[in-house]
């Protein structure tokens, strides 16, 4: 297990700055294993350790895995001086640790996965393993068959050809709703592959990524962490071999 300054433990817990973290200890409110802290610069094993402030256990978790239902007019960033946030979502100890997994455009709803574990975002990330993303959205326009084969060939774009993708018609009219599943993730790509098409995307939110579902008990805005199951799933899914090397 990796030693770790105490102030730098606190402050990440969310317990202030490291200031700050310092005159808790001038105060004799943290206890280590039983002992009061008198140096905030000790290094300590915070998983195997029992660390208390005034009292109270605190709970160290290294790695952090969260589910966000993101909500429109809000940016996939952990900062921005024109809007608010994914991460300003967050209560702040987990706000400080966290970045989001790729991005969703600012008007498209749905999950968004967060965490502090750089590998796990880049397998989910890496275009070798081809992690699926699946998508509701309503389209401003007769969606038919003929968008279903199209999208199964691979759309052809000004600067790439999509890989093959699922479109499933849920209903077809003046305002279609479909859902769809891409390999890839480019800049506007669903809007994207419809607008070749004459096609507006009014309502896009992401349902799927990999083997995760949007938990549909969650409101725009609100988040949870990953359960063990989950966290299994999305562990065996990232190790797998891509189709390409199988």
């Amino acid at each position: 297990m990796k030693r770790e300054r105490l102030d730098k433990v606190l402050a990440n817990m969310g317990f202030g700055t490291r200031k700050e973290v310092k005159q808790l200890v001038k105060k004799k409110l943290v206890v280590i294993d039983g002992v009061v802290a008198t140096d905030p610069g000790m290094h300590v094993i915070p998983e195997e350790q029992e660390i208390t402030v005034d009292g109270e256990p605190i709970h160290f978790k290294r790695w952090l895995y969260i589910m966000l239902n993101k909500p429109p007019g809000v940016v996939s960033a952990t900062e921005d001086n024109l809007h608010e946030t994914v991460v300003d979502l967050l209560p702040y100890e987990w706000a400080i640790k966290v970045f989001p997994v790729g991005r969703l455009d600012i008007d498209t709803e749905g999950l968004l996965i967060l965490t502090n574990d750089g590998q796990l975002s880049h397998n989910l990330l890496s275009p070798k393993k081809k992690v699926d993303k699946e998508y509701f959205a309503r389209i401003k326009g007769r969606v038919t068959d003929r968008h279903v084969e199209e999208f199964a060939r691979g759309v052809e774009l000004e600067d790439f050809t999509t890989l093959p993708a699922k479109l499933e018609i849920l209903s077809s009219g003046e305002i279609s709703e479909i859902r769809v599943t891409i390999m890839e993730g480019k800049f506007h790509q669903v809007k994207r592959m419809f607008a070749s098409f004459d096609l507006e995307v009014i309502y896009l939110q992401r349902v799927r990524m990999g083997p995760i579902h949007l938990d549909e008990n969650l409101e725009p805005g609100e988040y949870r962490e990953l359960t063990e199951e989950e966290m299994e799933l999305l562990q065996g899914y990232t190790q797998k071999e891509s189709p390409a090397s199988s």
